[in-house]
Formats: C-alpha cells, sequence, structure tokens
C-alpha cells in the first residue's frame, strides 16, 4: 500500500481556535513534540495510537481525544490502512492552565455529544461567513470540556515541575527564534549542561533540543498559514534555512512546508444536525 499524506490546514477568523487541520495519513508517525495551544482532536477513519506523559492512549471513532499544551506527545496508526483526523488548534487561556493536569490523566473523552458537537464546529469553521455559528458551537464545546475536567481537580494533585526544568524552558520559549546553547543556558541558570538536559527531559519527557524545534515549527506554520513563503518562514523561526526547517517540519506534520495547504478542503465531512 503506497503511504498517503493529504493535509488541509488553515486559520479561521474566531476567536480562540489557533489553527483547524485536517490529515489523511496511512504510515506515518509523529515523534514526540509539544504544541503552545490545546490539541482537541477526533479521528473519522481508523485509529491513532499515542504516548502522553509517558502513557499510552488511543483514539477510536466515537472518541474526543483533549490533549493539553506544553505536555510531550507523539502519534501513529493504530490500523493497517491508517487514520483521517479532524484536529483544532485552541488557544491556552480557553481552557485554562489548571485543567492541563485532569486532562493529562484521561485525554480520551467518550461523550457522544461533545464529539457531535465538535463535528458541527469544524464545519462551521469550513464557511466563510458563519463565524458566529463557529463561535457558538466553540462555546458549548468548551463548556463540555470543562465539565469533563474539573470534577477530577478534586482527585487530582498539583502537577509541578521541577524548579530547574521549568526555568529552562522558559529560557527556551524566549530564545525560540535565536536558540541557545547548553552551555548558555548552564551559565544562566547555574546549572551543568547534562545535567539541564536531564532535569527537562525528566520532567517533560522530551530533550531541549526536541521541544525547541517544535516550537519553532508551530511558529512556521502560523507563518506558512498568512501566506509566508517557506524561505522566508525558516528565517523568521531560527531554521538554518529552508532545508532545514524542511526536515523539521517533514517529521512533525507529516508534509514538507511546500504542501502545507492554507485553504479548508473542497470537500469534507458533512454537517451534523443542529443542535
Amino acid at each position: 500500500m503506497a503511504q498517503q499524506r493529504e493535509v488541509s490546514a488553515w486559520r479561521p477568523p474566531v476567536a480562540g481556535v489557533v489553527e483547524v487541520f485536517h490529515a489523511h495519513f496511512t504510515e506515518y508517525a509523529y515523534p514526540m513534540h509539544v504544541h503552545e495551544a490545546w490539541t482537541l482532536l477526533i479521528v473519522d477513519d481508523g485509529a491513532v495510537r499515542y504516548d502522553l506523559d509517558r502513557h499510552e492512549h488511543g483514539t477510536p471513532h466515537d472518541t474526543v481525544s483533549l490533549l493539553p499544551p506544553h505536555v510531550p506527545h507523539n502519534g501513529s496508526a493504530a490500523t493497517a490502512h491508517g487514520f483521517r483526523k479532524r484536529v483544532l488548534y485552541l488557544d491556552g487561556p480557553l481552557l485554562g492552565d489548571e485543567l492541563i493536569g485532569p486532562a493529562v490523566d484521561a485525554p480520551d473523552l467518550r461523550d457522544p455529544v461533545l464529539r457531535r458537537r465538535v463535528g458541527q464546529l469544524h464545519a462551521a469553521l469550513r464557511d466563510p461567513g458563519d463565524e458566529l455559528e463557529a463561535e457558538s458551537r466553540l462555546a458549548l464545546v468548551g463548556d463540555r470540556l470543562r465539565a469533563h475536567l474539573r470534577p477530577r481537580l478534586a482527585t487530582t494533585g498539583p502537577r509541578t515541575d521541577p524548579a530547574l526544568a521549568r526555568r529552562l524552558r522558559e529560557l527556551l520559549d524566549e530564545r525560540v527564534v535565536h536558540g541557545l546553547s547548553l552551555d548558555e543556558a548552564g551559565g544562566l541558570l547555574d546549572a551543568h549542561p547534562a545535567h539541564l538536559v536531564r532535569a527537562f527531559s525528566g520532567a517533560y519527557g522530551i530533550a531541549p533540543h526536541q521541544y525547541l524545534n517544535s516550537r519553532r515549527v508551530e511558529r512556521a506554520r502560523r507563518l506558512l498559514l498568512a501566506g509566508v513563503r517557506p524561505a522566508e518562514a525558516a528565517a523568521a523561526t531560527g531554521f538554518y534555512d529552508q532545508a532545514h526547517l524542511t526536515r523539521h517540519f517533514r517529521r512533525l506534520v507529516g508534509v514538507p512546508p511546500g504542501r502545507y495547504r492554507a485553504g479548508p478542503p473542497s470537500s469534507g465531512p458533512s454537517r451534523g444536525p443542529s443542535r
């Protein structure tokens, strides 16, 4: 079976939605990476397996998966014919940092009403002029997600990152474009470079360079959706050149920057019944 990679991505004019991402992959597998946004995922065909916070999860057809920001995860097909998925990347404040812990503990939600509402939101985001409908449906989805997550706060203890790992992450966030060496980070944080790597990897399950590259790719995605050419996006996001961007972009997104289309697909899943 030939490997297939079909991707559509766009940024709708709806507050709270950072990106809409539709994809069909057969043999492609995502390496460990992070997002700054919440990842709301539904699978229309096949299934996805992924690791989040060192625990394995899966996405059968009736599941809505919510992956929190800054927590490393990967992803691969759980069936021989791959998977077709629809993803919404949502602004962090839409749900709030206090819900990250509950989402890490149980990211896969079996809720037919939520699944239908997420599908309806995707449909509304496809059509220009339906922004008010999309905002309304997003509000319903947000309420449903919070209803799932908040009851877990009473039984979920605080998930605090080790102080050194958190400080290194803050440094990396400040230097996404310019970058920094481990020696420089060690000098700024008064820690041995090897200890920095161990602390960061132990806290987040991802190496510092993987975190930095995934942040850069995420910024490049935003620029590409805004119409910036790949070579310019590479220079603006800290990659050495377009080839450097392409190598990491292909690993994390599944297609090279030049095939990353800014626009909704011409056809797709039909709207569900209004509710």
